[in-house]
């Protein structure tokens, strides 16, 4: 062990186990957790140690041997769809598997949508791999806008088939991952036709290769799209269809049917076709975004307690990097960051759980609404924030951060891709104004509203209360800050967007006057949601006094950074006043100090088995430069001729020997 690592580690203030075990929920789920892990670490098929040296052709047939024989390992340990061990195992897997579309688009949309006929034919066959499936929605001129989606599936009566047609090159659908090599049938989302009439979107189970030799069935032009800024083991494709026709049991039917004379019947609401978004979009959430910034903030608190530079007292050796204030405001916010979101996530899992038994069973979508707007306000707040927060990770770590061996370039090229898949966030952003605006309306009336916007019925405080600095660790004196703050953009925007109306405007002029006001909005109300959220996972440790009192330094932390980050907002109408922000800043740098105290530790408690990080800076053992140059001398550059110095240097050099 580094004696500098080693040196953090000594006496920290709480047990490192319990909040592993708060992280995990429970200590049950730990020790599940750690065998799987176990297991998983074990396996020489799923070792990344090299991938960093390989090409993008090599990681993707990486990832299909991977997900081939994860699939087997899950058959042969008996592991089932109910229990947790083949979530974990592809949690720790991360990324480097392939077929993800395939098992968190393709499958569950079929499960979703799809009769019990349908999902007794086509689940078995998916969760065996004997059919890969993906999701074909985006097109080239159209991704998060799905009514405008232009590939057309038409009824033909006399056949009693689909014919499906991607008519302009716009239409072509473009980005889905397993279509460009893996997958051999496809979910399309399609405008439904039947009789001369448009019934919109709708999803229908296509098959595009052939299972005997792979290749391509006719009408159907299929390829990979080409390099792309991260993910080079995901084979995304795109997917052109030219009378492509499919048997009418082919359109995913619990909520709307196709009878055989072309009738069409409905039997839900319209809003039922976008779960498959929202669910991906839960996913994003709990298993990539906050994976991703946790991991950094690992690599790069651990490093910057390894880096030493420059010299803070006179005659002293060199610092830990981590002691300058300046580094501990790069990093220290983003491990209270990660622990926010980690709550969050787990707050709306349970709800999208909810949500999902309510629409299986009963086919009630009362709640799909406000689960929506919260994935896709969340989806964005998290998704721009963990790249923001990588980044500062990266950045942190200064030429080593550039290194890919340090794990932190991959993290970041992966996760700021989520600020556009499943939904660019501007869009997200203005989806949830939308809802926003809506229930703004009946506040006035005194109906009920959802539980997430709420507080919009309760009274305003006008005025921030605090008066030192130990007020701003007062929990109740913050959530009344970005409720305020919440309460007053979202009311502005709404006294925008009716004056305009009321003026003779147009609708969609209005809102598009609107807009930069109203997705400004939508960040602010899920800024409030995640503090609201924080406090109450930490008021609710109040038997575990030493873990509630690391997680309250860090949702201090959280809160008192945002303010910062956000001080406009809450000086623009007078509820703060300056000397009130000074008390933040003061406040705020505080806690720096304190968090520093425990930081390795506190980033301990992720519990990340270094092949899992992957990183040469990031290690347990803090053996940082021992590392990089082990890692280093196994580049295959090193043990390769240099065909540039036999074509173009050698030359060159050989006149230079007589003059030297």
């Amino acid at each position: 062990m580094n004696p500098d690592v080693a040196s953090e580690r000594k006496a920290p203030g709480f047990e490192v186990e319990k909040l592993v075990n708060l992280l995990d929920g429970g200590a049950g789920r730990t020790r599940t957790r750690r065998s799987i892990e176990h297991i998983i670490n074990s396996d020489a098929v799923f070792n990344q140690e090299n991938q960093y040296f390989l090409t993008q052709t090599e990681r993707y047939e990486e990832a299909v041997k991977g997900a081939v024989h994860l699939r087997q390992k899950i058959k042969e340990l008996g592991w089932t769809a109910d229990g947790p061990e083949i979530q974990i195992a592809f949690r720790v897997l991360g990324g480097n598997l392939a077929f993800a579309v395939h098992r968190e688009l393709f499958i569950p949309t079929i499960t979703e949508l799809g009769t019990d006929a349908q999902i007794a034919k086509w689940v078995p066959l998916a969760k065996d791999y004997q059919i890969i499936g993906t999701y074909a929605q985006t097109e080239l001129g159209h991704g998060t806008y799905l009514r405008g989606l232009e590939t057309t599936a038409s009824f033909d009566a006399s056949s009693q088939d689909f014919i499906l047609n991607t008519l302009e090159v716009s239409s072509i659908k473009w980005w889905p991952g397993d279509l460009g090599r893996s997958a051999n049938h496809a979910v399309v989302l399609a405008q439904l036709y039947t009789q001369e009439m448009c019934h919109g979107m709708h999803a229908f189970i296509i098959q595009i290769r052939s299972l005997v030799d792979h290749s391509a069935l006719p009408g159907v032009k299929i390829g990979d799209i080409g390099p792309k800024m991260a993910f080079e083991q995901v084979d995304n494709g795109y997917l052109m269809l030219q009378n492509v026709h499919i048997p009418r049991e082919n359109m995913l039917s619990r909520y709307s049917e196709v009878t055989s004379d072309g009738s069409y019947v409905k039997q839900g609401s319209d809003r039922i076709y976008y779960i498959s978004m929202v669910l991906a979009r839960v996913k994003i959430i709990s298993s990539e975004l906050v994976s991703a910034l946790s991991k950094a903030c690992v690599i790069a608190i651990r490093y910057s307690v390894v880096r030493r530079q420059s010299k803070l007292k006179p005659g002293e050796m060199e610092a830990k990097i981590l002691d300058y204030q300046t580094q501990q405001q790069k990093l220290l916010p983003q491990l209270a960051t990660t622990f926010a979101f980690h709550f969050m996530a787990s707050s709306l899992d349970t709800f999208c759980n909810q949500v999902k038994v309510q629409v299986k069973t009963k086919g009630d979508i009362l709640l799909l609404p406000e689960l929506h707007a919260l994935s896709a306000g969340l989806k964005a707040m998290m998704s721009e924030s963990c790249s923001v927060g990588v980044e500062a990770c990266r950045r942190a770590c200064g030429g080593h951060g550039y290194s890919t061996l340090s794990g932190l370039p991959t993290l970041y090229t992966r996760v700021v891709a989520s600020c556009t898949y499943e939904g660019e966030n501007t869009v997200l952003q203005l989806q949830t104004a939308r809802f926003l605006m809506k229930y703004l309306t009946r506040v006035d009336c005194g109906q009920p509203l959802p539980q997430s916007v709420s507080y919009l019925s309760e009274p305003i405080t006008l005025h921030c209360s605090a008066k030192e600095k130990s007020d701003f660790l007062k929990p109740f004196i913050y959530i009344e800050s970005y409720k305020h703050r919440a309460h007053r953009m979202i009311k502005d925007a709404g006294i925008k967007l009716q004056s305009l109306l009321q003026s003779g405007v147009e609708q969609y002029v209005a809102w598009n006057s609107t807009s930069v006001q109203l997705a400004k909005a939508a960040v602010a109300h899920c800024h409030y949601i995640v503090v609201n959220n924080f406090v109450e996972t930490m008021e609710g440790l109040k038997f575990e006094p030493e873990i509630q009192q690391v997680i309250k330094m860090l949702c201090d932390l959280y809160a008192l950074t945002g303010i910062l980050d956000n001080a406009g907002d809450f000086l623009y109408d007078g509820f703060m006043t300056g000397k009130q922000l000074d008390l933040v800043t003061t406040s705020q740098l505080d806690l720096l100090a304190l968090v520093r105290k425990n930081a390795v530790s506190i980033t301990d408690a992720f519990d990340y088995p270094d092949k899992q990080l992957n990183s040469a800076i990031g290690n347990y053992d803090g053996h940082v430069y021992q590392r990089l140059f082990e890692w280093a001398q196994k580049a295959p550059t090193n043990a390769k001729i240099n065909l540039a110095y036999e074509k173009y240097l050698k030359p060159l050099f050989q006149l230079a020997q007589s003059k030297l």
